[in-house]
């Protein structure tokens, strides 16, 4: 493992999918599963433990589901990209999951070199959604407006973040980039947010995208 391997938590109710998915993933020498929960509570406390860079998150897990696990681990303060992977294409999950703080979302009945290739594009920053969804997505976060005032009420630094946001970068990317520490960028995405009235870094991103069409 490198500095550049991203670091993978699985987080699926099925064994034997975590266990293929898992075999799977290790076969890409930048990508590495460092562990695996089978239900929301195990892997939120495997995340504090481990701190991944990127969560595959299943759905509909019995007990605590994949909704409630990210809003948890968001309002724990873990950062972790997180990423749906789920059999469900129905519009209200993809919401819900999306604004639980979701930066991606994808289908377990994936190709698995898509699959993988998807994952390797939100390891970058990028979000990801399967290509099936993505009409729902667009109905899902589209504003029902423009307001262009709101972006007044940001900071220079928190508009350069927000901006950065947009193009799909992460908060390490975005610290690298601005040559402050992820800590301040936390702050700035945590306010920014407040200020435009979102729940998430993908709401923000497409709301900053909706004020330039």
């Amino acid at each position: 493992m490198t500095d550049n391997t991203t670091r993978i938590l699985l987080i699926d109710d099925h064994p034997l999918l975590r266990k293929g998915l898992a075999q799977l993933i290790n076969e890409e020498d930048e990508l590495d599963v460092i562990a695996e929960a089978g239900n929301g509570p195990e892997g939120i406390e495997l995340a504090k433990t481990h701190d991944p860079d990127l969560i595959l998150l299943d759905l509909n897990m019995k007990g605590m589901d994949g909704v409630a696990t990210l809003k948890q681990m968001r309002a724990d303060g873990i950062d972790a990209r997180v990423v749906a992977l789920t059999v469900s294409e129905y519009r209200d999950d993809v919401a819900a999951m999306f604004r639980a703080g979701a930066d991606g979302y994808l289908l377990k009945d994936m190709e698995p070199e898509e699959l993988l290739d998807k994952i390797i594009e939100v390891a970058t920053g990028k979000l990801v959604v399967d290509d099936r969804l993505a009409g729902v997505l667009a109905s899902v976060l589209r504003p029902e407006q423009k307001s262009h005032n709101k972006l007044d009420d940001l900071t220079p630094k928190e508009k350069e973040v927000l901006h950065l946001i947009a193009e799909g970068m992460a908060n390490k990317m975005i610290a690298r980039q601005m040559e402050i520490s992820e800590g301040t960028v936390k702050v700035h995405v945590k306010r920014l947010l407040k200020k435009l009235g979102v729940r998430s870094r993908v709401e923000a991103a497409v709301w900053m995208v909706n004020q330039n069409t």
